[in-house]
């Protein structure tokens, strides 16, 4: 489906995906929190998409994080998982799911190599450049882990996943022309470790620095 084409389809799930769900090869996968500290904050939802213009929502009322047929949907190592600003949801993941994400593609940092004519790599601004569709950030700031989310709620987690797959063909395209997308494919296989260190404190150090 061409990401400027008809209406979404969002499904809304409590605790856990359904058994028989499956996405393909590759998942565009986002997270909501109740806040950006990854020691404090937890984990409220997680969107998935296949890039179909189908999104599935996993919201997380409570602090059961058991969620079985979500984590074997995490773990499989042949699909690739597409975020935007995948440092943090990896993270996050690991976190309170206990679920490492690999292999793993961020459009964020795929736009920080090839839009180098801009300081903006917000996922607002790709989709609006790249795929002409405007994006509402009107709820990024409510409370994700209320019991009941609104449909606004609902709407903006989807436009998080809906879109990664069509930015992802864009920014591979740019990747190529810009011969750089060898050193993308390092950066995203070092996220899961650069994870690992924002958990275990190491979030604002640069260790690389002299």
């Amino acid at each position: 489906m061409n990401a400027q084409q008809g209406a979404p389809e969002i499904h809304f799930h409590i605790g856990d995906l359904p058994e028989d769900i499956h996405f393909g090869s590759s998942i565009a996968i986002d997270t909501e929190t109740q806040g950006l500290n990854l020691n404090r904050d937890r984990l409220c939802v997680v969107q998935l998409s296949a890039g179909d213009g189908t999104a599935h929502l996993v919201h997380f009322p409570t602090a059961d994080y058991s969620a079985p047929n979500l984590r074997r949907i995490l773990s499989e190592e042949g699909v690739t998982k597409i975020f935007h600003y995948a440092r943090f949801d990896v993270a996050i993941i690991r976190r309170y799911l206990g679920i490492v994400c690999t292999p793993v593609y961020c459009t964020k940092i795929a736009s920080k190599l090839v839009r180098t004519y801009t300081d903006s790599h917000s996922l607002k601004t790709l989709c609006h450049e790249l795929l002409g569709i405007e994006l509402s950030k009107e709820q990024q700031s409510s409370d994700w882990a209320a019991p009941d989310l609104s449909t606004a709620q609902h709407a903006y987690a989807a436009n998080d996943v809906l879109y990664l797959h069509a930015l992802k063909d864009h920014l591979d395209g740019m990747l190529v022309r810009e011969n750089r997308r060898e050193l993308a494919a390092a950066c995203y296989a070092f996220l899961p470790v650069r994870a690992e260190l924002d958990i275990a404190g190491w979030g604002e150090v640069d260790i690389f620095h002299h």
